[in-house]
């Protein structure tokens, strides 16, 4: 019978860039969910656009397509089907949200409802796909239990304040917003909890001791093909 030898092969460290990844997801859906609060509240207090406002309106409306699908991932495989149609679905809208921010910049804009004129139809369409897709969102959120609850129905809440409040005051319309960026903020701020959490639990040196340490599984080779 042919001698075997064990071939050990070293593990390679695991999930160092889902947890870098995560790190990222968790830190954008707390800022940019901040900075988008904050232009809307400066678009209040001036009552209308401004180059600086509509700035700060594109960096965060830019980014939220980026945080929502990565907010989809942390949830994977919970999170199912309806989590993913709905992550991408209001990814989409927020690309076109964006390109609006453009425009107005562009056009020189004064306000929302002048842009909302000049754009038409296509504002109202994807402003329902914004809160259908947020009320999925939402809902998915709930149903995979990864993140708190609260955030997803917080989500939900925020969409149909935003709808509703369409033909109210300005402030009214701002608040509704602001429920939607307590949302997405809870949900950040909740995961990177969880994650830190995860890293006190593990030790700082486990994932080191870990990438030196020979696996346990050994892949059986025949003698003549070591040499």
């Amino acid at each position: 019978m042919e001698r075997e030898h064990t071939v050990i092969a070293k593990r390679e460290p695991a999930g160092q860039t889902s947890e870098a990844l995560s790190l990222v997801v968790g830190l954008a859906a707390v800022l940019f969910s901040g900075l988008y609060l904050i232009s809307d509240l400066v678009e209040l207090t001036q009552g209308g656009f401004s180059t600086v406002q509509l700035a700060l309106t594109l960096a965060a409306e830019a980014a939220i397509p980026l945080f929502v699908l990565g907010l989809y991932a942390v949830q994977r495989p919970r999170i199912g089907a309806l989590g993913l149609g709905a992550a991408v679905a209001y990814a989409y809208t927020f690309v076109f949200f964006t390109g609006t921010v453009w425009f107005a910049l562009v056009k020189g804009t004064s306000n929302w409802d002048e842009l909302v004129d000049q754009l038409g139809i296509w504002m109202t369409i994807h402003g329902v796909l914004m809160v259908i897709s947020g009320l999925a969102f939402g809902l998915a959120v709930v149903r995979a239990g990864v993140l708190p609850r609260w955030t997803g129905l917080t989500l939900m809440a925020g969409v149909v304040l935003i709808a509703v409040s369409s033909g109210l005051p300005d402030a009214a319309q701002t608040a509704s917003a602001g429920v939607r960026d307590l949302a997405f903020a809870g949900m950040g701020a909740s995961w990177l909890i969880a994650r830190r959490r995860r890293v006190l639990r593990r030790g700082p040196n486990r994932d080191r001791a870990e990438a030196d340490a020979p696996s346990t599984r050994s892949t059986r080779v025949p003698a003549g093909w070591s040499g």
